[in-house]
């Protein structure tokens, strides 16, 4: 196999384009030589300002393709386990955007994929592999917080047009699906465990039927994560990780940008001024490049990828908890 794995993405998602592909492209172990377009002749201007070598008129000429080793799926939620399955059916590995599918039992049958053909599967959490995570990571597992009691955040913005995919619910759009993974799979990641229960309130736009609004609470062995998520509120983001001696804060923890640094507060909260904390500054960086490169160097090396399914079915089984917990009013068990 090639020193760098040669990627191919299906479609033309604006997640692609702007974000993961460029991130790709720079990377020590991936490049980007692919991507299947239903309209090609309007593709190949854009694969072009993307250092992208060739355009397939069809995902299956893609998957086709021999000079191929691994799979992009940016598609639409309800079409990630289609054509990931199709993709490992080819012996194409996949690196699946988030949330992996539309339930806990699309995550199994991607499993079951993946062991009867041999590839790798992941789901696309970029923000799991950024410095900024490690070292909150870091800071959490070293006991300088103390012991870890909360995980507290927003993620939020503002889309109310009918045609994007994030609006139709049928696709899989809504604010817990779309946004609202990021904290709850961060916060697994955080404390090490999974929740044991969950309570939340969904608000649905009335037109849509989608989860413009949701809040839970997911209860941990030792502590609580608490957010919120919307697709109607004004855009913002922050990240709050909580001890018995100190907090950390995460400024940009989801849309980290790839051009500048980032801060990380630390604080022991004896001055609500700020001045008995301190600021650790992370490297520019870009988590996208991260991302392709890990999941490319487990290809090559024979190593697990970054996340894996069985945190995808982890963490669709902790989204599904929330759904029924804003039906029922209740709390709901994750297991």
């Amino acid at each position: 196999m090639a020193a760098k794995i040669r990627w191919g993405v299906l479609g033309n998602a604006k997640i692609a384009r702007e974000r993961v592909v460029p991130g790709m492209q720079k990377g020590n172990f991936s490049v980007v030589t692919a991507m299947a377009s239903r309209d090609p002749e309007k593709a190949r201007p854009l694969a072009e300002a993307l250092g992208i070598a060739k355009v397939h008129a069809s995902y299956e000429e893609l998957l086709a393709d021999p000079n191929i080793d691994a799979i992009y799926n940016p598609l639409p939620n309800d079409l990630h386990l289609q054509w990931t399955i199709a993709a490992a059916a080819a012996g194409k590995h996949v690196l699946c955007e988030k949330p992996i599918g539309l339930s806990s039992a699309e995550a199994c049958e991607m499993i079951a994929a993946r062991d009867r053909h041999g590839v790798k599967i992941g789901e696309a959490f970029m923000a799991r592999t950024h410095p900024q995570w490690l070292r909150a990571k870091e800071l959490v597992d070293s006991g300088e917080l103390g012991d870890l009691r909360l995980m507290t955040g927003t993620f939020s913005y503002f889309n109310r047009d009918s045609a994007n995919i994030r609006n139709k619910i049928e696709a899989g759009g809504g604010a817990l699906m779309d946004i609202g993974c990021y904290p709850v799979t961060l916060s697994r990641m955080i404390f090490g465990a999974e929740p044991l229960r969950v309570t939340a309130l969904v608000e649905r736009d009335p037109d849509f039927g989608t989860d413009r609004l949701t809040s839970a609470i997911l209860e941990y062995p030792q502590g609580q994560c608490v957010f919120s998520c919307s697709t109607q509120i004004a855009p913002y983001q922050r990240i709050a990780i909580l001890g018995t001696k100190a907090r950390v804060e995460l400024e940009i923890p989801f849309n980290a940008p790839p051009d500048r640094p980032l801060r990380v507060l630390v604080d022991t909260g004896k001055s609500l001024f700020g001045d008995t904390g301190r600021v650790e500054e992370m490297p520019v960086c870009d988590q996208y490049t991260i991302q392709g490169d890990l999941f490319s160097r487990a290809i090559l090396d024979g190593g697990p990828v970054p996340v894996g399914l069985e945190d995808s079915l982890a963490n669709m089984k902790t989204i599904e908890a929330i759904f029924r917990s804003a039906a029922t009013r209740q709390w709901e068990p994750v297991a």
